[in-house]
C-alpha cells in the first residue's frame, strides 16, 4: 500500500501546472486513497464505532453493545482487536467508572475464556451468542456486588435484560461488522445484512446522546440524515424502515425521544416517495415530515429547534458527494446504481467467456493453418527430391563395387541419371519389359544392366506405395485442417453472439403495454429483447385466459401492426393455477414455409428399405431437404443411408458450413471400414427468409422445379460418399419462388420406368402433366406411375419428396393500433 501511494504522489508531482482539472482529479483519488486506507486498513473506523458504543445506554442503566461489538471484532479482525479494546474502554470512561469497569471486565473474561471455548467446541460461532449472554450476565452481577454488595431482584431481572441484549446484538453484528471493516467483493446486500448495519448504525447514534451545539441535539441530526440517506438511496421501503428501527433504538436509550421513531418513519416515507426531485426532492420531504409530525409530538415550543436540526441535517445530505451515493446504492438490492453493477458484473463475466471461446476458436485456427500450411517445396519439386533420392538408393545397391562408377557418375552423369529415369519411368507403368529398345540402350550402357532392372523393378514397387502413402497423409491433413476451420468458425459465431447483450427498449416497451391496455388486455409485464428484421424477441406475462388464445387471437395481430412485422407465438408456459400468469414469447415468423409430402416402397414390397429422407429445421431459418440411397438394398443399405442423414443432422445443427459437414461425413464413412460400401447423399437447404436454395448432389440423380408449365432440372456430378476419402464436389445454387414445387427422388424411382430411354424427358413430361399442387398428392402419383411402368413389381428402393414452398400468411389478420407510433426508432 506504501508503495502504491508513493507512486501515486509521484504522478501527481509530475503533472504540468497547467492541468489543474488533471491534478485536483489525482489529487481527489490519492485523498480517497489515504483515508480509505486510514478508516478500513488502519482500523481507525472500529476506534470511532468503539468509542461510541462504549458510551452508549440502553433506559440510561444498560451498556449491552460494548461486550457484542468487542466479540465480534475479535472474531472477524482479530489483528485490530486491540484498537476495539482501548476504544471501548476510553468511551465507557465517559460515562462512569462503572459502565468501565463492566466492559473492561467482560472483554478481560473473554479472552480469558476464549481459548477453551475454541478447545471444546468446533464451531466456536455458533457458540458466542451464548457466551455473551452468560459472561454480561455474571460481569454485571460481579460489578454490582463489588460496587454495591449483593443485587437486588430488580438489578438481577436487568442484567437478565441487558444479557438478552448482548445475545440479539452479537448475532447482529457479527453481519454488520465485516460491511464495514472488509471490501467486499459481493456488490449486493441481504435484507437482514441491511438491517444489521442499520441496527449497528443507529447504536453508534446512541452514543451521542447528551452531544449538545447550542440548543441542538447531535443524535436528531445524525439520525434524520441517516434516513434521509438511506430513503435517497434505496426508497421508501427502506427508508421507512431504516426510520422505524433508528427511532426505536434512540427511543430505548431515551424514553424522551418516542415521537422521533414516528418523525423518522414518516421523513423515510417522505424521503423515498420525493426521491424523483433529486436530493431537494428527499430533503423537502424531510422537512415537511419535521413539521407535521414536530408540531404533532411536542408542541409549538419545540418546532424550532426541531426544524432547525432537520434543516442541519438536509444540509450534511445536500453536502454529501454523490460518489459516496452511489457507492451505497450498488450495495442495495432495487437501486439503478445495484442493477448497473450487476449488468456490469454479468457483462464482464459475457465479456470473459466470449473471450475465452474466441482463444480457442484461434487455436483452432492455428491448428488448422498448421495442418494446411503450404510445403517449402512445391508439389513439382519435392516429386524430383523424391526421384533423386529413389535413384541414389538404387545406385547404392548396385553400383558401389562396379569399376566404371566413378565414369558413369562423374564424367557422364546427366546420361546416365536420364537413363535411371526413363528406366523408373517404364517400371511404375509396367512396361519396363516391352521396351526392348530402352533395354538394348542401357544394356550397352551399363555393366550391371541387368541386376539394375531388377533392383529397378524391384524397388518401384515400395516407391509407389510410399508416395501413395504421402498423398493419402496430404488428403487427411486437409481434410482435418478443413474440419479445425469449421469447428473455429462456428466458436468465432458463438463468441460473437455471446457478446451481443440484451438493448434497452423502455419506449417500445412502454407502447406495447399501454397499447393493449387501451385495448383492454391486461398485462403484466413486458420485456423486449431484440426488435432487429426479422429476429424480433419479445416476452410478456399475462392472466390465465382459460385456453381462449389471446396471445395468438389478439396480442400477435397487434404487435404485427405496432412493429409493422408479422409476429407469431413462439412459446408459451400457462399458468399453472387459474390466479397465475403466464409466460409467453413472441418473435418473427419466416418469408416462406415448406409444405412436405412423402411416398416410399422397399424393394420387393419389403419392409426395410435401402433409402432414407429426413426434413431438419435448421436453427437459423433454414430448411434442410435430404435423401440418402446406401448401395444395394436391405438393412444393411438402410442402415448405411440413416448413418449418413444421422451425421449430416448433428454436424448441420452445430452451424458448421454444408460443405465442410459433407467432407467429414465422407471422411468418417470412408474410414471407418474397409468394406466397399458407399451412399448417395441429395441435400436441399432452403432460406425461409428469401427461398433461395443451395443443392448438394453426392452421387445422386437429378432434381427437378416445377414451376407453372415449366419444370427445370437441378443436377452435378459428384462422386458418392464414402468411395474416395478427398472428393470436390459441386454445389447448385437456385432462387426458388412462392408457389414452386421441388421434387427429389433416389435413383429407384428416376430409373425405375421399364421400357424409357429417356429417363430424364420421361420424368419432365410425367411432372408437367400434374394436374395438382398438393405435395403429398404429387408424391403418391409419382411413385404410383412409375410402379405401374413395372406392372405393379417394385425392383428397387424407391422414395419421393416434394417440397411446396408457400407465402407464410399469418393465421391471424393484424389489429390496427392507430393511437400508438409504429416502432419508435
Amino acid at each position: 500500500m506504501e508503495r502504491i501511494e508513493s507512486r501515486l504522489i509521484n504522478q501527481i508531482s509530475e503533472v504540468p501546472l497547467n492541468n489543474t482539472p488533471a491534478i485536483f482529479s489525482r489529487w481527489t483519488k490519492h485523498l480517497k486513497l489515504r483515508l480509505g486506507h486510514l478508516f478500513i486498513h488502519k482500523g481507525f473506523l472500529l476506534l470511532v464505532i468503539g468509542f461510541l458504543l462504549g458510551r452508549a445506554l440502553i433506559l440510561s442503566k444498560l451498556i449491552p453493545f460494548a461486550l457484542p461489538f468487542f466479540v465480534s471484532v475479535y472474531m472477524m479482525r482479530r489483528e485490530k482487536a486491540g484498537l476495539a479494546f482501548i476504544a471501548l474502554v476510553a468511551g465507557s470512561l465517559t460515562v462512569s467508572f462503572e459502565t468501565a469497569l463492566f466492559v473492561l471486565g467482560g472483554m478481560v473474561s473473554f479472552l480469558l475464556l476464549y481459548p477453551f471455548i475454541k478447545k471444546f467446541f468446533d464451531e466456536s460461532l455458533k457458540t458466542l451468542p451464548v457466551v455473551v449472554f452468560c459472561l454480561s450476565f455474571s460481569t454485571k452481577l460481579a460489578v454490582i456486588y463489588l460496587l454495591s454488595g449483593t443485587p437486588t431482584m430488580y438489578e438481577n431481572i436487568m442484567a437478565l435484560i441487558e444479557a438478552g441484549l448482548g445475545f440479539v446484538l452479537t448475532l447482529i453484528f457479527l453481519q454488520s461488522i465485516p460491511l464495514l471493516t472488509m471490501q467486499k467483493y459481493k456488490q449486493s446486500l441481504r435484507s437482514e445484512e441491511i438491517i444489521s448495519l442499520v441496527i449497528l448504525l443507529a447504536s453508534m447514534l446512541t452514543g451521542t446522546i447528551g452531544w449538545q451545539l447550542s440548543d441542538l441535539s447531535a443524535e436528531y441530526i445524525l439520525s434524520r440524515y441517516l434516513v434521509l440517506l438511506f430513503a435517497f438511496v434505496a426508497g421508501t421501503t427502506v427508508g421507512s424502515t431504516v426510520g422505524v428501527v433508528t427511532g426505536l433504538i434512540l427511543s430505548l436509550a431515551n424514553v424522551d425521544n418516542l415521537y422521533e421513531m414516528g418523525l423518522l418513519a414518516f421523513a423515510g416515507l417522505l424521503g423515498g416517495l420525493l426521491k424523483e426531485g433529486k436530493k431537494i426532492g428527499a430533503a423537502f420531504g424531510m422537512l415537511v415530515a419535521t413539521l407535521l409530525i414536530g408540531l404533532y409530538g411536542n408542541g409549538k415550543m419545540d418546532v424550532v429547534p426541531t426544524i432547525l436540526e432537520s434543516c442541519v441535517a438536509t444540509l450534511l445530505f445536500l453536502l454529501t458527494p454523490s460518489s459516496l451515493i452511489e457507492k451505497v446504492a450498488k450495495y442495495v438490492p432495487g437501486t439503478v446504481e445495484y442493477m448497473n453493477e450487476q449488468q456490469q458484473y454479468v457483462r464482464k463475466v459475457r465479456d470473459v467467456t466470449a473471450q475465452r471461446v474466441s482463444q480457442f476458436s484461434r487455436v483452432f485456427q492455428a491448428l488448422a493453418n498448421s495442418f494446411s500450411s503450404d510445403r517449402l517445396l512445391s508439389d513439382h519439386e519435392y516429386s524430383e527430391k523424391e526421384v533423386d533420392y529413389f535413384l541414389s538408393n538404387i545406385a547404392e545397391k548396385t553400383c558401389q563395387t562396379c569399376f566404371r562408377k566413378e565414369q558413369c557418375w562423374s564424367q557422364q552423369f546427366d546420361t546416365t541419371y536420364d537413363y535411371m529415369k526413363q528406366i523408373m519411368t517404364e517400371a511404375e507403368t509396367g512396361n519396363l519389359m516391352q521396351n526392348h529398345k530402352l533395354l538394348r540402350e542401357w544394356d550397352r550402357y551399363c555393366m550391371k544392366a541387368k541386376k539394375m532392372v531388377e533392383v529397378m523393378e524391384k524397388d518401384v514397387a515400395i516407391y509407389q506405395a510410399n508416395q501413395k502413402l504421402r498423398k493419402q497423409i496430404q488428403e487427411s491433413r486437409k481434410l482435418v485442417a478443413e474440419q479445425l476451420m469449421g469447428v473455429s468458425q462456428v466458436m468465432e459465431d458463438f463468441a460473437k453472439e455471446i457478446q451481443r447483450e440484451r438493448e434497452n427498449h423502455y419506449l417500445q416497451e412502454e407502447q406495447i403495454f399501454h397499447a393493449l391496455q387501451e385495448f383492454g388486455i391486461e398485462v403484466g409485464h413486458v420485456d423486449i429483447y431484440s426488435l432487429e428484421k426479422g429476429n424480433i424477441d419479445i416476452e410478456m406475462s399475462i392472466p390465465y385466459c382459460e385456453g381462449r388464445g389471446e396471445c395468438e387471437k389478439l396480442i400477435a395481430p397487434m404487435l404485427s401492426d405496432i412493429l409493422d412485422e408479422t409476429i407469431v407465438v413462439k412459446r408459451e408456459e400457462c399458468a399453472a393455477y387459474p390466479n397465475g400468469y403466464c409466460r409467453v414469447a413472441f418473435g418473427s415468423t419466416k418469408a416462406f414455409v415448406v409444405e412436405t409430402g412423402v411416398a416410399f416402397a422397399a424393394k420387393g414390397g419389403g419392409f426395410v428399405s435401402g433409402d432414407s429422407y429426413s426434413m431438419i429445421e435448421l436453427g437459423a431459418g433454414k430448411y434442410a431437404i435430404a435423401i440418402s440411397d446406401g448401395m444395394g438394398n436391405g438393412e444393411r443399405a438402410h442402415n448405411e443411408s440413416n448413418e449418413t442423414l444421422r451425421l449430416l443432422q448433428k454436424i448441420l445443427q452445430t452451424g458448421i458450413d454444408e460443405t465442410v459437414a459433407i467432407k467429414s461425413i465422407n471422411s468418417i464413412l470412408s474410414l471407418r471400414t474397409t468394406d466397399e460400401i458407399f451412399s448417395t447423399l441429395d441435400l436441399a437447404i432452403i432460406d425461409l427468409q428469401n427461398a433461395a436454395t443451395k443443392f448438394l448432389k453426392i452421387g445422386s440423380i437429378p432434381s427437378f422445379v416445377k414451376r407453372g408449365n415449366k419444370v427445370i432440372k437441378i443436377e452435378s456430378s459428384n462422386l458418392p460418399i464414402g468411395i474416395i476419402k478427398e472428393f470436390e464436389f459441386e454445389m447448385v445454387s437456385e432462387q426458388l419462388k412462392a408457389g414452386d414445387l421441388l421434387i427429389m427422388m433416389s435413383d429407384g424411382v428416376f430409373e425405375g420406368p421399364s421400357h424409357v430411354e429417356n429417363h430424364e424427358l420421361w420424368m419432365k413430361r410425367k411432372i408437367t402433366e400434374l394436374q395438382t399442387n398438393d405435395p403429398q398428392e404429387v408424391a403418391d402419383l409419382i411413385m404410383e406411375e412409375v410402379i405401374r411402368t413395372r406392372s405393379g413389381k417394385i425392383e428397387d428402393d424407391m422414395t419421393v419428396i416434394v417440397a411446396k414452398i408457400k407465402h407464410n400468411t399469418p393465421k391471424w389478420a393484424t389489429i390496427p393500433a392507430y393511437m400508438y407510433a409504429k416502432k419508435a426508432q
